[in-house]
């Protein structure tokens, strides 16, 4: 779904037609909330706000679950080092 320009409101106008727009928002419509002659806030559904988090954490976990898949691949390639090891390296080159 695009914004078309009749989706961009100066932020007066919609302080003066706040009702209208979340109608309209509701409806299905995204405004986009202009100050200043840039882009301000947007005036969305809250089911889709929420939608749009669920996909944002659905995307967070699946770059984790990436990740440690590449983790556990580095380990059973045998590209590992020591954790000991390697803080106590750091320690040492953080005091030099």
């Amino acid at each position: 779904m695009g914004i078309s320009t009749s989706d961009v409101i100066p932020f007066s106008q919609a302080r003066a037609n706040l009702s209208d727009l979340a109608e309209q928002v509701k409806a299905g419509a995204e405004k986009i909330i202009t100050k200043n002659g840039e882009s301000y806030v947007a005036l969305i559904d809250a089911q889709r706000l929420d939608y749009y988090h669920r996909l944002e954490r659905e995307r967070i976990h699946l770059l984790l679950i990436n990740e440690a898949e590449q983790g556990l691949a580095d380990v059973a390639s045998g590209k590992v080092k020591d954790a000991r090891a390697t803080l106590q390296s750091l320690k040492r080159n953080r005091k030099a």
